[in-house]
C-alpha cells in the first residue's frame, strides 16, 4: 500500500489525443512557427501574388475545418476548444497579414507620369505681388503669365503630357492598374475569413490596405513638404488632387470588371477605405495651408478651392452613410477655411495696390513696376472670376448680379492702382509738365493693353470702362506735346515785329528744338502704337509749323540747315529709351 501512495505522479496514465487534438497540433505548429518569425518573408503569397507556403494556407484550411466540424462539443474538451478557437484567430490574424502584403494595384503604367509630376519644374512664379527676391524677369517685364485653372497649353503650364492627360481623363481605361492575380489572392483570403466569421476584422483593415495608383502620387506631396515652396506644394496638391478623383472612379471600374469570387461582397467597402483614407490625407493637406494669409499666395490657393470643389462632387458619389457624410463636412470644412483665407487675402491685395512703392523706379517715365505687378495680378484674378464671385458673395453681398463681385474687385484694384500712380508723378517725374502726361499715357496704355489681351479682364471691366480710359489716354498725349513741344512751336508762330529778324527766330527754334529732341529722344514709350501715335501727334504740330515759318520767309536762304523732311525723320527717332542711344543726333 505504501509502495502504491509513493508512486510517482508522471506514472498516471494519459489518455490518447484523437484525431481531432492531432490536427489542432499539427497546424498550431504551423502557425506557431509564422508567429515566432514576424516580418520573414514566410507568408502564403508573396507581394506578386504567387505562393510560397503552401503548408501554412493548408494550416489555416485545417483550423477552419476543424472549427466547421465542431469535433470538441463536450465539457470534458473545453481546453481544446480554447485552443481551437485561438488558433482560428491565428488564422485569421494571418490572413490580414496576407491581405496587407498582397499587391492589387498595378501603378506601373503610371511611372512616367510620377517621375514627370515628381521632375517637373514649377514653372513661372504666379506671385501675387512678389518680394523683390522673388521677381521673375518675365513677370518684371509684362510676359505672358501663367494659369493653374487648365487654360494654357500643356507645354506653357509646366505640366507633362502624360500627367496632362490623366487629368483629361482620356487614357485611365487604357492602363491596366488591376493585378488579377492579387484580385484572386482576395477572393482567397475572403472565403476563409468569412468561414472564420472574421469578416469585422477584414473591414477594419480595409483602410491601411497598399494602393500603390493612388499612394505613388501622394508621396510627391510628402516629399515636396519637405523640399519644396509653399507655393510649389500647393500646385502639386491641386494635381495630385485632381488625378487621385479620376484614378478612383477607373481603379473601381477595373476592380468590377475581374473575375468574380469571395471577395465580391467586400469590394464596395474595400474601395470605400481605400478613397476615405487617401481623400482624409489630401483634406488634411489642404487643411495645413488654411493659416496662409499672404496675399502673394492668392493665386495658389484660388487653384486649391478650385480643384476641391470641382472634385468633391465626383468623390463624394464614392461614398455612402456616415463615410459620405464625414468626408463631405471636413470638405466644406476646409472650403469655408480657405474662403476666409482668400478673404484677408484679397484684401491685402488692394492694400498693396493702393500703398506699394516699388524699389525700382520706372525708366525714363516708362510703365512702373507697380502697374505691371496690378495687372497680372488683376489677369490672373479674372481666370478665376467664378471663384471669386463665390467667395466675395459668401462675405454678405449674395443679392449682387451675377459677375459684378469680381468685376466690382478688379476695377477697385485698377482704380486704386491709377490713383497711386497720380500719386507717384512727384517722384517718378522730374518736372510737372511733358514728362507727367507722359508718364501716365505710358501707363493707361499698359493698363489697356493688358486688360484687353487678357479677355476676361476686358469682359469683367465692359467696353465703357475701355473708352473712359482711351478718353484719358488721348487727354495726356494732347497734354505731352503741348507741354514739351508747344513752346517750340510758339517761337515760329509767334509775330516777328520786336523780336528781331527771321534768322534769329530760326535760330531760337532749332535750340529750343534741339533741347526739346535730345530730352525726348531716350524717353521710353515700351508700347508701340502709342509711340506712333506720339510721334505722330509731334509731326502734326511740329512740322506744319516748321514749314509754314520757311514759306513765309523764303529769303532765310542759308540760315536753313534741314528741311521738312529732316525734321520728320528726327521726330521719327524719338522715344526709342536706350535703343536711341548711339544713333545720329541733329542739331538745329
Amino acid at each position: 500500500m505504501g509502495a502504491a501512495v509513493g508512486k510517482p505522479a508522471f506514472g498516471v496514465a494519459v489518455a490518447p489525443r484523437t484525431h481531432a487534438e492531432e490536427r489542432l497540433a499539427v497546424a498550431e505548429h504551423a502557425l506557431l512557427q509564422w508567429t515566432r518569425s514576424p516580418g520573414a518573408d514566410s507568408g502564403v503569397w508573396d507581394a506578386d501574388a504567387s505562393y510560397t507556403n503552401r503548408g501554412l494556407l493548408a494550416a489555416v484550411d485545417d483550423v477552419l475545418l476543424l472549427a466547421e466540424e465542431d469535433p470538441f462539443p463536450l465539457p470534458g474538451a473545453s481546453s481544446a476548444r480554447r485552443r481551437l478557437d485561438s488558433a482560428v484567430g491565428a488564422a485569421a490574424s494571418r490572413m490580414v497579414e496576407e491581405f496587407l502584403r498582397v499587391r492589387v494595384w498595378d501603378a506601373s503604367p503610371l511611372r512616367v507620369a510620377v517621375d514627370g509630376l515628381t521632375l517637373a519644374s514649377s514653372g513661372m512664379s504666379l506671385l501675387v505681388f512678389p518680394s523683390a527676391g522673388d521677381r521673375t524677369s518675365e513677370a518684371s517685364s509684362g510676359g505672358e503669365v501663367d494659369a493653374s485653372d487648365g487654360t494654357r497649353s500643356r507645354a506653357s503650364s509646366g505640366v507633362p503630357d502624360e500627367v496632362a492627360a490623366l487629368l483629361e481623363g482620356e487614357v485611365w481605361d487604357e492602363l491596366d492598374l488591376v493585378r488579377p492575380a492579387g484580385v484572386s489572392v482576395l477572393h482567397e483570403i475572403a472565403l476563409r475569413m468569412v468561414r472564420a466569421g472574421c469578416t469585422k476584422e477584414l473591414f477594419r483593415a480595409f483602410a491601411n490596405a497598399p494602393c500603390d495608383v493612388v499612394d505613388r502620387f501622394l508621396s510627391i506631396l510628402r516629399v515636396e513638404c519637405s523640399q519644396r515652396t509653399t507655393e510649389a506644394v500647393i500646385k502639386r496638391w491641386t494635381t495630385v488632387t485632381k488625378i487621385i478623383g479620376k484614378a478612383i472612379v477607373a481603379m473601381r471600374r477595373q476592380l468590377y470588371a475581374q473575375s468574380p469570387g469571395a471577395f465580391d461582397s467586400f469590394r464596395d467597402e474595400y474601395l470605400l477605405a481605400i478613397a476615405e483614407n487617401r481623400i482624409l490625407i489630401l483634406l488634411e493637406f489642404a487643411n495645413g495651408f488654411t493659416s496662409i494669409t499672404s496675399h502673394e499666395k492668392l493665386v495658389y490657393m484660388l487653384g486649391m478651392y478650385e480643384a476641391l470643389s470641382d472634385a468633391a462632387p465626383s468623390l463624394l458619389l464614392l461614398f455612402i452613410g456616415a463615410r459620405k457624410e464625414l468626408v463631405a463636412e471636413r470638405t466644406q470644412d476646409i472650403l469655408t477655411k480657405l474662403a476666409d483665407a482668400m478673404k484677408l487675402m484679397v484684401s491685402g491685395v488692394v492694400a498693396k495696390v493702393q500703398g506699394d512703392c516699388p524699389r525700382t523706379p520706372s525708366a525714363a517715365g516708362g510703365v512702373h513696376p507697380l502697374a505691371r505687378d496690378a495687372m497680372s495680378c488683376v489677369e490672373l484674378l479674372a481666370r478665376h472670376r467664378t471663384t471669386l464671385e463665390l467667395i466675395l458673395a459668401d462675405g454678405g453681398e449674395r443679392d449682387a448680379p451675377l459677375g459684378s463681385l469680381a468685376a466690382g474687385l478688379v476695377a477697385e484694384l485698377i482704380a486704386g492702382l491709377e490713383r497711386n500712380l497720380q500719386g507717384k508723378l512727384a517722384v517718378v517725374c522730374a518736372d510737372a509738365g511733358g514728362s507727367r502726361h507722359l508718364f501716365l499715357a505710358n501707363n493707361i496704355s499698359f493698363i489697356l493693353s493688358r486688360a484687353a489681351d487678357a479677355g476676361g479682364v476686358a469682359s469683367l471691366l465692359g467696353d465703357a470702362w475701355a473708352a473712359r480710359r482711351r478718353g484719358r489716354l488721348a487727354q495726356h498725349v494732347a497734354s505731352y506735346v503741348e507741354s514739351s513741344w508747344g513752346p517750340a512751336v510758339a517761337l515760329l508762330e509767334t509775330p516777328v515785329c520786336g523780336r528781331g529778324k527771321p534768322a534769329k527766330i530760326l535760330a531760337e527754334f532749332n535750340a529750343a528744338f534741339t533741347r526739346a529732341r535730345d530730352s525726348e529722344v531716350c524717353r521710353q514709350v515700351p508700347d508701340p502704337t502709342l509711340r506712333a501715335a506720339l510721334r505722330n501727334a509731334v509731326s502734326e504740330m511740329v512740322v506744319p509749323a516748321y514749314c509754314a515759318f520757311l514759306q513765309k520767309h523764303p529769303k532765310l536762304g542759308t540760315s536753313v540747315r534741314y528741311t521738312a523732311d529732316d525734321v520728320t525723320e528726327s521726330l521719327s527717332e524719338l522715344f526709342e529709351g536706350e535703343a536711341a542711344d548711339g544713333r545720329k543726333s541733329y542739331s538745329f
